[in-house]
């Protein structure tokens, strides 16, 4: 019988994550949803372990590493669900994590996404970076959460123990509905990987559907799985996709200057990176980025007149009008809840 929800955990290399936290979701997902793991042509034992020790998995074998967003584009073709659900192999779920997010999304057709409160594996009281209790954007582009702002990750005490609209969820624990999935073309396969999630929710909130977060669901995530924090492919695909998104999707009047702004901030935080930090890999990836986005810049005019022409609302509340850098580093606001 047919599943209203499929699971899908997009694998490369990944036999570890798999055996240890595969085991929780099959264990407290199995009779709501299917599970399916889809094999960005993995060269570890990942296949041998899932056919032998979970062989309730479907198995979705694509033929190379697609990465990120085209590996899950091409395994959830294949997939027939009302909700997909994307969930990162370094994931534990917890008793009942699916049915808040999935009652939710039946009894509100307006929305679009949604993601579980995110906390940390490695200290559960604490949230994850990766998209803790939901994510927003300032003004620059700049990412935040609930949870989390730059680097300071808060102690979960309850204090976002509410539901609430953001502007994206994270890829780590994405629900979203298979018709509005399609409905935007999918994760947008040129970003290989990263900021990939956050230009799909809000090319859907420019549609005018909703995000939200459902905190009465939580996992735990490992996070950080296949790049370390500071390695400059990481640092190169952050910078080049954050600014292509931004292209793709600020409104007409708000392009240039806030593109004017990034250049500047985007330079300074290279310059940063080497003097400070002695980082001169993630100073160069920087340069590249910034290079790397002048010289495909083009291949997404098509894309922003489609994204722009079908903007239901100039003026989107998840996107706050402030700039993250003031708040945190002038300010000294370093929470989601000192933030204006």
């Amino acid at each position: 019988m047919r599943k209203k929800v499929a699971i899908v955990i997009l694998n490369w290399n990944g036999r570890e994550m798999l055996a240890k936290y595969l085991p929780s979701v099959l264990q407290y997902s199995r009779d709501e949803a299917t599970v399916y793991v889809a094999d960005n042509a993995s060269t570890d034992d990942s296949l041998s372990l899932l056919r032998e020790h979970f062989p309730e998995v479907r198995l979705i074998m694509l033929e190379k590493n697609w990465g990120f967003a085209e590996g899950y584009n091409q395994a959830l073709r294949q997939i027939d669900s009302e909700y997909y659900l994307l969930l990162n192999s370094d994931i534990e779920v917890t008793h009942h994590w699916l049915e808040p997010m999935t009652e939710y999304m039946d009894a509100h057709p307006e929305v679009a996404a949604c993601q579980p409160k995110l906390l940390s594996v490695s200290d559960k009281d604490r949230f994850e970076y990766a998209g803790a209790s939901g994510g927003f954007l300032d003004r620059l582009g700049y990412p935040f959460c609930r949870g989390r702002v730059f680097d300071t990750v808060e102690l979960d005490n309850g204090q976002y123990d509410y539901q609430t609209e953001i502007l994206w969820a994270t890829g780590a624990a994405l629900m979203i509905r298979s018709k509005d999935y399609w409905d935007v073309k999918g994760l947008d396969a040129r970003f290989f990987a990263h900021n990939e999630e956050i230009d799909l929710c809000w090319r859907l909130r420019i549609r005018g559907r909703k995000i939200v977060c459902i905190p009465e669901s939580y996992v735990y995530h490992v996070g950080g799985g296949t790049l370390p924090k500071s390695n400059p492919m990481k640092t190169f695909l952050n910078f080049r996709n954050n600014l292509t998104m931004l292209y793709k999707c600020l409104p007409d009047e708000e392009l240039k200057p806030v593109m004017r702004w990034r250049w500047w901030l985007d330079y300074l935080a290279a310059w940063e990176m080497l003097i400070l930090k002695r980082n001169v890999g993630d100073f160069k990836a920087v340069y590249r980025a910034r290079r790397a986005f002048k010289c495909w810049r083009k291949d997404f005019e098509a894309d922003r007149r489609e994204i722009q022409s079908s903007r239901q609302a100039k003026i989107i509340p998840e996107r706050r009008s402030f700039s993250l850098l003031w708040q945190y580093y002038v300010k000294g606001r370093k929470t989601f809840a000192q933030l204006p």
